[in-house]
């Protein structure tokens, strides 16, 4: 082969190569700098002989060949449904972000694929940066219980927005917000306002030690309380173990206090009851972070008398039940009041807040009352509280959980009828706007049922509701959320998805 064919088959692959590769609107031609590298590899081609300059052209076909596997892969093989922009923003997010996110689970490792990237968000609905619009489930996990971006609380806001974003003081939206969530929390009398559920969760820690004087506290598998060092426990799938680290960088004496038991299961919470002094028993009073995970009553019950028997605390981790499955939490659904309550999500109506509550001579440990230090910069700050006194008046409104318990009820029930119709086995429930369920035979008692799902069909299974424009939570191991904004309509299309999808797989 001469040089001057070995240098135009170089820069021909080269040229057809970059016409596939070029982003859209860019320039479908080669720069001056990427002529001559063509033209260098050329007559190094050259000199080696026809062979090399074959292998150059064989190089450019194969980059085109993938970049199209990649594109197809982002079309999501169904016509209509392209996410080649959030492809792109992900791909630099990884470079600027660990894994490209700001919290784990939204990543879709457990899924698989890249996540969309979202745009734009009302009501019961969600929009990617590509335009696809998706039925939202997520709720920006949990707190969106009225429906995204309402109405009167952007309203509330914007006025809020006119006097300041943040005081760095006393504010009296925080007085009327502690006095909303006194009065419909049975077990709150005092309450502290902090930026997140993990945030809570760690001062309720501290709180709960410092009361009994006391160091030990019991937690269950599968619950999660916030990424706090003396939560990130690996629990085993025995009765009850002693806690491990479960993430780097966790010193083993942060957990050493920290016990698990298994969830329905009063056996394993008395024997560690029985040989420790424990200060708190604390869990998810409905399991939100294994899958949904309802309680029995009687469970509940017998951990009320069991911690009074022993002189221990019992905590309610509320961020993910508070004001969704009643008005009241879980404490007023099952009737079943605990010591010490935390909070977060709804109460914030979309914006950073949590909090922690419970019997005032408990609450008066907390400085400036008492000598338990906790405090936070933007803590009541004026947005989240706004925000939060607005969606609180709505949920009060009459007819508010009856809708989602009616809406999340047809819900749950046609996709497990769809799974059953079509051969796929599982298992779920649901308690008011919150829901889930299990690729499994079930029923889910406890996190060792939970892993027993069929976690890669669920995978398969979320990206062909996605397709459809379903989005749900991108885990097994994640409950759902409706909200008021959500239809029958709504739910109607879900179902027939899910039925379709099923049918597929």
């Amino acid at each position: 082969m001469s040089e001057k064919m070995a240098t135009f088959c170089a820069i021909g692959a080269g040229c057809a190569a970059w016409n596939f590769v070029a982003p859209e609107g860019a320039p479908r031609h080669l720069r001056a700098s990427q002529a001559s590298q063509a033209a260098a590899a050329a007559q190094t081609a050259s000199a080696a002989g026809t062979n090399a300059a074959m292998v150059l052209g064989s190089a450019a076909v194969g980059a085109v060949a993938a970049t199209r596997r990649t594109q197809r892969k982002a079309r999501g093989g169904r016509g209509g449904f392209e996410t080649l922009k959030s492809e792109e923003i992900f791909t630099e997010a990884k470079d600027l972000m660990p894994g490209g996110v700001s919290s784990p689970v939204r990543a879709f490792k457990s899924v698989g694929g890249n996540p969309v990237v979202f745009d734009r968000v009302k009501g019961a609905y969600a929009w990617d940066v590509d335009g696809n619009q998706y039925v939202d489930y997520v709720g920006t996990w949990g707190p969106a219980i009225i429906g995204h971006a309402d109405d009167k609380v952007l309203e509330a806001l914007t006025t809020q927005m006119q006097k300041g974003t943040s005081f760095g003081a006393p504010c009296a939206l925080e007085n009327e917000l502690a006095k909303m969530v006194i009065d419909a929390v049975p077990s709150v009398e005092m309450v502290r306002f902090t930026n997140s559920g993990t945030e809570a969760c760690m001062g309720m820690l501290r709180l709960v030690r410092a009361f009994t004087k006391r160091d030990v506290v019991v937690k269950f598998e599968g619950c999660y309380h916030g990424h706090g060092d003396a939560f990130l426990v690996q629990a085993g799938s025995g009765v009850a173990t002693l806690g491990l680290p479960d993430s780097p960088g966790v010193p083993k004496g942060a957990t050493t206090s920290t016990l698990c038991a298994q969830y329905n299961n009063l056996e394993s919470v008395e024997e560690l009851l029985k040989n420790n002094e424990v200060a708190a028993v604390i869990l998810e009073p409905v399991v939100g972070n294994s899958g949904f995970i309802p309680p029995t009553k009687e469970f509940l019950v017998g951990l009320r008398e069991l911690t009074t028997k022993y002189g221990a605390l019992l905590v309610f981790d509320e961020v993910m039940t508070g004001f969704r499955i009643s008005y009241g939490g879980a404490q007023e659904y099952f009737g079943v009041t605990p010591d010490v309550t935390t909070m977060g999500k709804v109460i914030g109506g979309g914006l950073p807040v949590g909090a922690y509550g419970g019997r005032k001579d408990i609450m008066e440990m907390v400085a400036p009352a008492g000598p338990m230090y906790q405090a936070g910069t933007l803590s009541g700050n004026p947005l989240a509280m706004t925000a939060g006194i607005e969606t609180m008046k709505r949920l009060k409104e009459p007819g508010s959980y009856e809708h989602l318990d009616k809406i999340t009820g047809k819900l749950i029930n046609g996709i497990l009828d769809a799974a059953k119709e079509h051969g796929h086995q599982v298992c779920g429930g649901h308690i008011s706007g919150m829901f889930g369920f299990f690729f499994c035979e079930g029923p889910v008692t406890c996190f060792a049922d939970a892993t027993k799902s069929d976690t890669e069909k669920f995978a398969k299974w979320h990206r062909m509701m996605l397709q459809k424009g379903i989005y749900l939570a991108p885990s097994q191991y994640e409950a759902g959320f409706t909200s008021l904004a959500h239809t029958e309509e709504d739910i109607e299309k879900t179902i027939a998805a899910a039925k379709e999808v099923f049918a597929a797989m």
